[in-house]
């Protein structure tokens, strides 16, 4: 069974990740639960569309819109069911809980699953619980695991300081996580702390929208420069101007280690 489970997980992460030098482009499309109809997701068919134009690896979606902006036309692209939910809405959207199983993502074909984790919020040892327990499940069905490891809550002061995030992805890492999603550090010095104290891939999140596009192909440099695996970046890719070629920009950096000048010109 463990080997029949470790074939299913290898041939996964190749649908959602260049497993030759061990990187990706994930475009997460999770923001409806959260924010409601934003910007850029309410095609969510064009969309995604747009994305899988551009190269990316993967997008990262909530079970119910999978009918509505994932296969059956145009490009095929990676799936991974985000797991985990909490709205702006509710008294704390730092307190993430499990809207759905890793059963059920197989049975939308999903290429991989995600868990959000917030280190530090009010609920943090029930998220700990459900990352320890889903990366069990994930690896008795051989399905890949993202664990999305943020320092935010009470106790923290700088979700984007190198110590408390090189904590987080290590935790994500400890309890089982084939690839931690977290903040990048803002320089490539402290962000090389984060990816020597964990012993799986990084990629890092695109944050809030930016005013340029510079500033999100130089993050994206600088991650890789300091180790990293990738991105997984949304609103500064579904809400540019042009997603297919911010995406086109992003795997140049990612996959053929462009410059963020040499990017810049597929803009």
């Amino acid at each position: 069974m463990w080997i029949i489970s470790k074939i299913g997980k290898e041939a996964r992460l190749g649908r959602i990740m260049n497993r030759k030098i061990g990187r990706t482009v994930i475009v997460p499309m999770d923001h409806g639960i959260s924010s409601g109809p934003i910007e850029g997701l309410r095609d969510m068919k064009g969309a995604v569309n747009k994305v899988a134009e551009g190269g990316a690896n993967a997008v990262l979606l909530h079970k119910g819109l999978v009918r509505a902006g994932h296969r059956g036309y145009g490009k095929d692209i990676g799936l991974i069911i985000h797991l985990s939910a909490s709205t702006a809405l509710g008294p704390d959207p730092n307190n993430k809980v499990t809207v759905t199983s890793v059963e059920e993502a197989i049975s939308l074909s999903a290429d991989a699953v995600s868990v959000h984790v917030n280190i530090g919020a009010e609920n943090e040892e029930q998220q700990l619980r459900e990352l320890g327990r889903i990366a069990e499940t994930c690896e008795s069905w051989g399905m890949p695991l993202i664990a999305m490891m943020y320092p935010r809550g009470e106790k923290i002061e700088n979700e984007y300081d190198s110590e408390v995030v090189a904590h987080a992805a290590r935790v994500g890492a400890e309890l089982g996580a084939d690839i931690i999603k977290t903040n990048f550090t803002e320089t490539v010095s402290s962000f090389r702390k984060v990816t020597k104290g964990c012993p799986v891939p990084i990629v890092i999140a695109g944050g809030p929208k930016t005013e340029t596009d510079r500033e999100i192909l130089e993050m994206a440099s600088n991650s890789i420069r300091a180790g990293g695996a990738g991105v997984s970046i949304g609103r500064n890719v579904f809400q540019h101007k042009n997603p297919s070629k911010m995406v086109k920009a992003l795997h140049n950096i990612v996959h053929q280690g462009a410059t963020p000048e040499e990017a810049l010109e597929k803009l």
